[in-house]
């Protein structure tokens, strides 16, 4: 894995707090090692506030304000989940903005758990074949999309998994469809 994504930037989008840590640090490192800068993006400046399931976790600092940045700085762009993070993100009009540039610029995209609440505000799963956190299901299916219920989904660059467990498979997908680059069947949900 190592060198894979080397050159390449790819944002970090969470909110200042609820990001569940896990779903933040393992995709992390995985686009460290594979040779990428990681970039962590969210709402407001200095740090945010880490979970693990509902008890506050470890804080990070913050490298960018989503409202200072495009889709056009980075290669591709990560989602992590936790309920409250991506719940917060999708009442952001810049945070649902931003990820929806990925798709309009044919970039990969990789969303775990509650993540792809963000992506339903910014109407790009229609048509689109995806997984999440099973309480997401109907929300994603009133949305457009096909739910399905396994631990990684790859649709034309755009990544997506359940929950924790399905780390491991999600973040070896992610490195993958990063390191292909511009997927054009990302363009088709913008």
């Amino acid at each position: 894995m190592a060198g894979e994504l080397t050159g390449q930037k790819i944002a970090f989008l969470v909110a200042p707090e609820g990001v569940e840590q896990v779903e933040l640090t393992e995709p992390w490192e995985a686009v460290r090692s594979a040779g990428g800068q990681p970039e962590l993006v969210s709402t407001q400046q200095g740090t945010i506030q880490g979970f693990n399931h509902l008890d506050k976790a470890d804080t990070f600092p913050v490298d960018r304000v989503v409202d200072d940045v495009s889709s056009a700085d980075y290669d591709a762009l990560v989602l992590p989940g936790g309920v409250a993070n991506p719940d917060f993100l999708r009442t952001h009009a810049g945070a649902v903005a931003f990820a929806k540039q990925f798709f309009a610029e044919g970039k990969p995209v990789g969303a775990i758990c509650h993540a792809p609440w963000t992506l339903i505000e910014a109407d790009v799963v229609r048509g689109r074949t995806v997984t999440s956190w099973p309480s997401l299901q109907t929300d994603l299916r009133n949305a457009g999309a096909t739910w399905v219920d396994q631990e990684v989904v790859t649709d034309q660059g755009l990544v997506t998994s359940r929950k924790p467990d399905d780390l491991p498979a999600f973040c070896a997908k992610i490195v993958e469809e990063f390191t292909e680059g511009r997927h054009e069947g990302q363009r088709r949900s913008a």
